[in-house]
């Protein structure tokens, strides 16, 4: 057994996308590998992963170099139909030898419980690992989670960036290959300043050290990722300062830089009158630059850079980044000189020149819907009513000033910065910045009541018209982001405590399109406006490790409040681990069954006299003494407790169904005891319907 080394050669990759094209590159190909039998799963997590700007590599210990032999048992038809009276073989026989490749006579007899068949043994020869290896490397790289794939040249070929070279070798062995038009040999390629070109890679265990030595590339992402981290933060600590966490930047730096050097630069302190946000917009987003603060997270007037080369003269890299960088600044610290000659609410108007949606106008009629709604809602949240309509008639202002245009990914940040420099109130500021959290998964939520009314007025807003105007998500496409505005919505509701129902929230926001913009949404689409942000909640709790099992049983009672589906999904959970609740999933099951099978409705009221078993009268005695608890619990939200009282149906259910004939032939009694039945599901069925528990 020995090393295989696959590298891929390409032009430059995307920094943003080259750790997860390498983790998919690297599971594609190790499956490939474990499911032909050519490496155990156990040295599958022995395997090395190698991805730099200019390659993908992979080098997996304990290849062999052929799958083992395989002993195959083939079964043809049963000796009662492979032979006549006479014992002479049937065509089925023949046909079955034939197959085989050998005489009827040559066939062995398989004897089994349920008969005895004709069956031959053969040995596979297993495939070699030269003849598997480019349809693995093939099917993985059609599986790698690529949007758009590029041609080049001549060839039909496809991958992400051009490829140039590829490497497939099986200890000093190369393995014959062609892959996206390349064959494969031993050569690759190192640094494009520091090293001399193509140079070979003798052994595939010498990958790794060639390439540095020889290649000055550090190969290893989360080596060269730990070398910038290093550099960076010493750097950092050189000024007295340090470096925020911020693992997408680490993560592109680490994706453009085949050999780190850290160069450390200044600025002039008279940039840090404009907004820190800015600044650190400036160095992050566009040069890719880590910005320094101190101990108190105040940005200071240094930033370090990622230099892809060793230079001589060190002091011209960090001369030239400064220079670049204090047009960058420059450029910011006009935008929020010029911006300060117009107040935030002088552009409100200005919206109306930018589309919103075609069909649903401009900005600035967003902004009064968003305005009505968030009205309506902060009062129901006992929210300050004035503080609300104003921050949200403001929320898009910035979306016009000349910083945001610049910066879009300050919008809602520097409209904050412009309603406290107006003298708006703190909350009017606070919700112009917040109505846009939660911006993705596990980011923080709008602090305020008048906040969350902005926030959850804009993502209704936008959920209820594009849905409504037709434009529904399908597949994995979703151009307006209508899963991450429902999640949003769902989040907001959930982990902020309030207890809206979502058909509610949407025939409020439909009704302000018809009040505004006479924009008729009907009951049927606001219904599966409901429906589709219902859907949002199984990806929610799945996220959060909640059985599915536990979700479909809540969902099944479609609650309309997300707080209220929160607090049933918990309990169910809870629930579902003590020891009467299989038996009570089972029996529910049970009782679901047989009352489908109902022509009619089956009535809930029970004629206690009518009862004549004692496993029945048990039940309905059971149930009589907790009912009125039960419901009461469940009215006040406190399922957990409720389903507890529930638990203690256990036995008297199991009784009920060991001693009583539930279907008997006196129709009185039957249907006396299906309302019996009815009556304890009933009582589930005001939290979840829990058969669907069961496994």
């Amino acid at each position: 057994m020995t090393t295989l080394l696959i590298e891929l050669g390409t032009e430059e990759l995307p920094p943003k996308a080259l750790k997860e094209l390498s983790d998919a590159f690297t599971a594609e190909l190790l499956n490939g590998l474990v499911e032909a039998q050519l490496i155990e799963k156990a040295d599958a997590d022995l395997a090395k992963p190698y991805a730099s700007p200019r390659r993908l590599a992979l080098s997996v210990p304990n290849v062999i170099a052929a799958q083992p032999d395989q002993s195959i048992e083939r079964r043809g038809p049963a000796v009662q139909a492979a032979f006549k009276d006479d014992g002479t073989a049937t065509p089925a026989a023949m046909g079955f030898a034939k197959s085989c490749g050998v005489e009827v006579e040559n066939l062995e007899r398989l004897k089994t419980d349920k008969g005895e068949w004709l069956s031959y043994k053969l040995t596979e020869t297993g495939k070699t690992l030269a003849e598997l290896i480019p349809g693995i490397i093939d099917q993985a790289i059609k599986r790698l989670p690529i949007p758009k794939r590029m041609r080049w040249g001549d060839g039909t070929a496809e991958f992400v960036r051009p490829v140039k070279w590829l490497i497939v070798m099986h200890g000093d062995q190369v393995l014959p290959a062609t892959v996206l038009d390349i064959e494969s040999n031993n050569t690759t390629r190192g640094h494009r300043f520091h090293s001399e070109g193509e140079f070979t890679i003798a052994n595939a265990d010498s990958y790794q050290s060639s390439l540095l030595e020889t290649g000055h590339v550090v190969a290893d992402f989360s080596e060269r990722q730990a070398m910038i981290a290093e550099q960076v933060n010493a750097a950092a600590a050189s000024v007295g300062g340090r470096i925020e966490d911020d693992q997408a930047l680490l993560d592109e730096v680490t994706g453009l830089v085949e050999y780190p050097t850290a160069v450390i630069g200044d600025f002039d302190k008279s940039f840090l009158e404009v907004p820190q946000e800015c600044l650190i917009s400036s160095m992050r987003d566009h040069q890719k630059y880590f910005h320094v603060v101190d101990e108190a997270g105040k940005l200071m007037p240094h930033f370090i850079t990622v230099s892809n080369i060793e230079s001589k003269k060190p002091e011209q890299v960090r001369s030239g980044n400064e220079k670049v960088l204090r047009a960058r600044l420059s450029d910011a610290q006009f935008f929020w000189v010029t911006d300060q000659k117009m107040k935030l609410a002088e552009r409100v108007e200005r919206l109306d020149n930018v589309m919103f949606h075609a069909k649903l106008g401009s900005v600035l009629e967003k902004s009064k819907r968003i305005q009505n709604l968030a009205g309506k809602l902060a009062a129901k949240m006992n929210a300050d009513v004035t503080i609300a309509k104003r921050g949200a008639l403001l929320a898009k202002a910035d979306l016009v000033s000349d910083m945001v245009g610049e910066f879009d990914e300050l919008q809602g940040i520097m409209g904050h910065y412009y309603a406290d420099r107006d003298g708006e109130p703190a909350l009017v500021g606070e919700c112009v910045e917040q109505h846009y959290w939660p911006k993705f998964a596990g980011d923080q939520l709008p602090s305020s009541a008048e906040a969350q009314a902005v926030a959850l007025a804009d993502k209704l807003d936008s959920l209820v018209g594009i849905y409504g105007s037709g434009e529904v998500p399908t597949g994995d496409k979703d151009p307006y982001a209508l899963r991450r505005a429902s999640l949003s919505i769902l989040r907001i509701l959930i982990e902020q405590q309030r207890s809206f129902n979502l058909s509610e929230l949407v025939a409020e926001s439909a009704s302000v399109y018809a009040e505004l913009q006479n924009i008729e949404i009907d009951n049927d689409t606001q219904a599966a406006i409901v429906g589709f942000v219902r859907g949002r909640l199984t990806a929610f709790y799945q996220s959060q490790s909640i059985a599915t099992s536990t979700i479909n049983a809540v969902m099944a009672c479609e609650p309309d409040s997300p707080l209220d589906f929160e607090q049933r999904v918990k309990a169910v959970s809870a629930f579902s681990q003590v020891s009467e609740a299989a038996d009570l999933a089972a029996a529910n099951k049970r009782i679901s069954n047989i009352l489908k099978k109902q022509d009619d409705d089956v009535a809930i009221e029970v004629d206690e006299s009518a009862l004549t078993e004692a496993a029945e009268k048990e039940l309905y005695s059971s149930i009589n003494s907790i009912e009125a608890d039960c419901i009461t619990l469940f009215d006040s939200g406190d399922y957990q407790q409720g389903l507890e009282k529930l638990a203690s149906l256990r036995t008297p259910v199991d009784d009920f169904f060991e001693h009583v004939m539930v279907m008997s032939d006196n129709e009185a009694e039957k249907l006396n005891r299906l309302a019996l039945l009815k009556r304890m599901q009933s009582l589930f069925l005001r939290v979840a319907d829990i058969s669907l528990l069961q496994a």
